[in-house]
């Protein structure tokens, strides 16, 4: 069964390959999205290439929404955007990916039915499918080259909208199985640099030696060193000792 109901249709409008209608489809639920609707394919329903394309996204094409035309596909929607590459001379709000789907997730969790329409390969969707969208999204394309894959344009698409509705860190750390350092771990291994590095005479002239010791310290809390990083540093120095001890 599909997921959950707080979500765009996404609707396919005469897609002409099957390995892009599956494309498209893998590509809606990498995003979590599960609304396919499609409107007269043409090279009919179902496609076996689509199945095969979709690899684990296949539950979408069994439950999408086969449609003979625009209207059909779009007749309990409250609103509709239309994606684009082009200028089409048409009087309507036009928004950038990220905008239009902020938008479309507040309108969804005001209770309206969205839906995003796709146009097919060849030249994208036809003004007289436009005029039938309430606004544009058009597509930051490179204008020498503003031919997009379907597959490729509901992926975009896709993926704006779970960035709109998805708690989704900007940064964050991967500590491969390990904790940020400690100041006072870090201080220990200040010290235990400084004691062997004063031991080889590292700090010399002795008029420049406070500052060297400074200098040395900051460059530890600059570094920010997890646990490992300060553990290995540490064995490093003794390594170094045990060597020179031989010799």
């Amino acid at each position: 069964m599909p997921t959950d109901p707080q979500q765009p249709a996404f609707v396919l409008v005469r897609p002409q390959m099957g390995e892009n209608i599956g494309g498209a489809a893998r590509a809606m639920w990498n995003f979590g999205l599960d609304r396919m609707r499609i409107v007269a394919p043409r090279d009919g329903w179902p496609n076996q290439r689509a199945v095969a394309m979709a690899s684990g996204a296949g539950r979408l094409l069994d439950e999408a929404m086969l449609c003979a035309d625009l209207p059909g596909a779009l007749a309990d929607r409250t609103y509709t955007y239309a994606t684009t590459a082009r200028v089409r001379g048409l009087t309507k709000p036009v928004f950038s990916p990220e905008a239009a789907m902020k938008d479309a997730a507040a309108r969804i969790a005001a209770g309206e039915k969205v839906a995003v329409m796709f146009g097919p390969e060849r030249a994208g969707l036809e003004n007289e499918d436009i005029a039938q969208a309430n606004a544009i999204v058009s597509v930051p394309v490179n204008p020498e080259f503003p031919s997009l894959n379907l597959a490729q344009c509901v992926l975009l698409t896709g993926y704006e909208w779970r960035r709109q509705v998805a708690d989704i860190a900007p940064v964050s750390d991967d500590m491969g199985r390990t904790d940020w350092a400690t100041g006072l771990e870090v201080e220990k291994l200040a010290a235990h640099y400084e004691e062997r590095l004063e031991e080889a005479g590292f700090f010399f002239p002795e008029e420049k030696a406070e500052g060297m010791k400074v200098n040395l310290r900051n460059l530890w809390s600059r570094m920010r060193m997890t646990r490992a990083d300060v553990q290995m540093m540490h064995g490093i120095m003794r390594q170094m000792v045990r060597w020179k001890e031989r010799g």
